[in-house]
């Protein structure tokens, strides 16, 4: 009794995450190309047979440049909130498309997912967890601040994605404009890396075994610097930095354990 999760990729060049048990599984965001994301699924053992629906967090490109194909492809439903719908401008199928109600839980085979809205700017932008078998995964990223919903969340999970998006320092010092930096680190941007570790240490509850730390800039971040950083007070949980570039490896997640997965 399990849940199998991987990041696909994370940044701003797309995002996508899988998480699933032996017979289901759910992608979250569709930021990848189609074939790449069958390309990487396959080097990790894992199938787009086993994906029952793809649910979308928000409208901007790196989170569903590559649904119409993926979808279409394989006729999977798409979970997306109207005004999200509508702000990506993408031609989907309408018999694939559902919405979501917040904070309601969507049965998909044996796995439950909850979305809660976030602070992002974007039209209606949502955070998930899945969960199977008191099992709870959460998906956290693309977000301004902490708020009382990703807390109240954050609390429950084994494994967390969190957005752990730049340095205050090597953002200040960076080749960005202004206008720019303050979008980022204004409230409904992105996650930095001291407001994502005060999220980590003052909430995470005991029994969370995994954390990967997710949406790393390119520029105003390092992944080196934020593994110290969360390795300094990591206690028992691991910790994984997901990539902009390759996927992670597959991890398996249970109740009283979690290991890695190794493709074959």
């Amino acid at each position: 009794m399990s849940l199998q999760i991987t990041s696909l990729n994370t940044g701003s060049n797309g995002n996508c995450f899988y998480i699933g048990n032996n017979e289901d599984a759910v992608l979250i965001d569709a930021g990848l190309s189609c074939r790449e994301t069958e390309n990487r699924l396959a080097r990790l053992g894992l199938t787009m047979q086993k994906v029952k629906a793809i649910f979308i967090s928000h409208e901007h490109s790196d989170h569903i440049k590559g649904l119409p194909v993926l979808a279409k492809k394989y006729q999977l439903p798409i979970y997306i909130t109207p005004k999200t719908h509508l702000d990506g401008k993408q031609l989907l199928p309408a018999h694939l498309i559902y919405t979501f109600p917040s904070n309601t839980g969507i049965t998909i085979g044996g796995l439950e997912i909850i979305a809660f809205p976030k602070l992002h700017d974007a039209a209606e932008p949502h955070s998930f967890t899945i969960a199977y078998k008191g099992i709870k995964i959460g998906v956290f990223t693309d977000i301004g601040d902490h708020c009382d919903n990703l807390i109240h969340h954050f609390k429950q999970c084994h494994a967390v994605f969190l957005e752990a998006n730049y340095d205050d320092e090597m953002l200040d010092k960076g080749s960005y404009p202004y206008f720019l930096k303050q979008r980022i680190r204004g409230g409904n941007g992105h996650l930095s890396n001291q407001k994502a570790l005060e999220l980590f240490v003052n909430h995470r509850p005991d029994f969370m075994t995994h954390l990967f730390l997710s949406h790393l800039s390119k520029s105003n971040n390092c992944p080196e610097l934020v593994r110290r950083l969360f390795n300094e007070v990591a206690n028992n949980v691991e910790i994984i930095v997901a990539s902009r570039w390759q996927e992670t490896p597959v991890y398996q997640i249970g109740l009283n354990e979690a290991k890695l997965v190794l493709a074959e």
